[in-house]
Formats: structure tokens, sequence, C-alpha cells
């Protein structure tokens, strides 16, 4: 009682002191990320209306850039765009499916849980392009058995992608999965045993309601993840066989940089793509915190 007059004067002094400083912490990150982002993103919309080779020579030409990306036959833009949505909704059910199913096994009382936890995370760690290539490696081993190989066809891009995916993705999702299950109260689990829930109905009518938070993070990233992926495109398939096996994000990357006099269309591209992912996620978050409130 007697610390509780000195610790009111600390507050009120801390709290003075943080209103008088704030712009000196607030504007160095502001004018970062002004420059690193903001400019650069006013500037990208700007180019996508432009013909141009450097930003210094852009001509303004209107809509011509995007009505070029559909209007033009030899561009498989519109094939990258279904290969890349589909190859999304595959990895986003695959991985937050085994994600959750292997945090349900690694919250139970087994020996040796942690060494499993670290094993499953550790892919995370692994750079996109090394994935890529190692898993070039493997596949096309196994392949070459079948007298085939990635870029047989784009059937074999897409499940090698997949596979790919969920190796680097399931460990990270599974550490969030876990700590939205250790949050679940025992006492509530302990209610519904002794109401006579069955194991699938804890599972159903408990467990996933309150593990909705972790749902909705995991899978916004994994949503967002799948339609950026580049890095692990380029490696595995390069879009081989004949640009089939090429995602969205790669598609952009060859129309911006493989394609002379097409940086203004490569340009439009990349607006369109990110209109699209930032649509797709935030209608997925809000739909998901939707399931959240009504539990």
């Amino acid at each position: 009682m007697l610390c509780s007059p000195f610790l009111k004067e600390r507050g009120k002094n801390m709290e003075k002191a943080i209103k008088k400083y704030w712009p000196v912490f607030l504007l160095p990150t502001m004018l970062a990320f002004t420059i690193g982002f903001i400019a650069p993103f006013i500037m990208g919309i700007y180019l996508s209306f432009c013909k141009f080779t450097t930003v210094t020579d852009a001509k303004f030409v209107g809509l011509a850039n995007y009505a070029k990306i559909f209007g033009d036959p030899t561009d498989p833009f519109a094939h990258s765009l279904w290969y890349t949505a589909l190859f999304t909704i595959v990895s986003v059910l695959l991985i937050n499916i085994l994600a959750f199913a292997v945090a349900m096994l690694l919250t139970k009382k087994i020996r040796g849980t942690n060494i499993f936890r670290t094993v499953f995370f550790m892919p995370n760690l692994i750079g996109g392009i090394i994935l890529g290539y190692i898993w070039q490696l493997l596949l096309n081993g196994i392949l070459m058995y079948f007298q085939k190989t990635l870029t047989y066809s784009s059937v074999y891009g897409f499940w090698g992608l997949v596979i790919l995916m969920l190796w680097q993705q399931v460990g990270y999702m599974m550490i969030i999965y876990i700590s939205g299950i250790q949050n679940i109260p025992g006492e509530l689990i302990e209610a519904a045993k002794i109401d006579g829930a069955s194991p699938r109905q804890i599972l159903f009518k408990v467990t996933i309601p309150m593990v909705m938070p972790s749902i909705t993070i995991c899978t916004f990233l994994t949503l967002t993840n799948g339609f950026k992926l580049f890095d692990q495109n380029l490696a595995l398939t390069g879009g081989e066989p004949s640009k089939m096996s090429e995602l969205l994000a790669l598609n952009i990357y060859n129309t911006f940089y493989g394609r002379a006099g097409y940086e203004g269309v490569g340009q439009a591209k990349a607006v369109l793509f990110f209109i699209l992912v930032a649509v797709i996620a935030i209608g997925q978050n809000r739909l998901t915190r939707t399931k959240e409130v009504q539990q």
C-alpha cells in the first residue's frame, strides 16, 4: 500500500514521456514504411497504365496493358489463374487437415512429443529455392523408374508442388494448432466426457469450435502462401512443360522479365494479382471470424 502513490506517479510520468516523444519512435518506422512499401506500391499502380522499359521512360497508355492480359492468345495467364486457384484449394485443405491431425496427436501424453514437434517444424526453416531443387531431385528420381519427369505433364508438376508445400508448411501450421488446442480449458473436455460425448462429438462440438482462431490464422496463411508461391515453382518445374505448370507469380515474372516490351503488361498483371489475393484473403478472414463469433 505504501508503494501505491509512488507507482501511480511513475505511471503518470511514463504516460507524459510517451505522449511527448512518440513521434521520435513512430516517424522513423513510418518513413521506412513509406519509402519501402507505399511509394513503390503507388508507383507500381501508375506504371501498370504505362509502356516502359525503365521508370524514367514511362509513357501513359491507359488500359492497353490490361487489355493485353486476356487478349493475347500466346499468354497462358488464364491457364495460370485457374491452375493457381486449383493448387491453392488443394494445398489449403491438405495442409490444414494434416497440420491439425498432427497437432492433435502431439498434444497427447506421448513420450518424445517435443522431438517430433521439432522435426516437423524444421522444413519450414529451409528456403523455397533450396526446397524446390531438393524435391526436384527426389521426385525425378522416383519418376525415372516410370520413365517420366516432373516436366512430363502439368499434373506431375502440380502434385510435386503440393507434396513440397505439405512438407514445408504442415509443421509451421502444426505449431499454431498446438497452441490453440492447449488453450482449450481441460474442464470443458472433462464436462463433455461426463455428459457422455463420444470422441467424435468432442472433436466437432468442442475442440474445433474452440480452435477457430487458430483455424482463421492457418487458413489465411496457407491461402495467401498458395497464391503467392513463386520460388518453389521456379525451382521445381520452371513452369514446364510449355508453361502449363506455371503459377500466377511465375507467369507475372516471366512476362515482366522474359518478354521485351511487356513490362507494363507484367505490372498490370501484378496489380490484378494484388487485388485478387487481397479480396480472397479479406473474404476468408471475415468468414472464419464470423464462425468464431458464432461459437
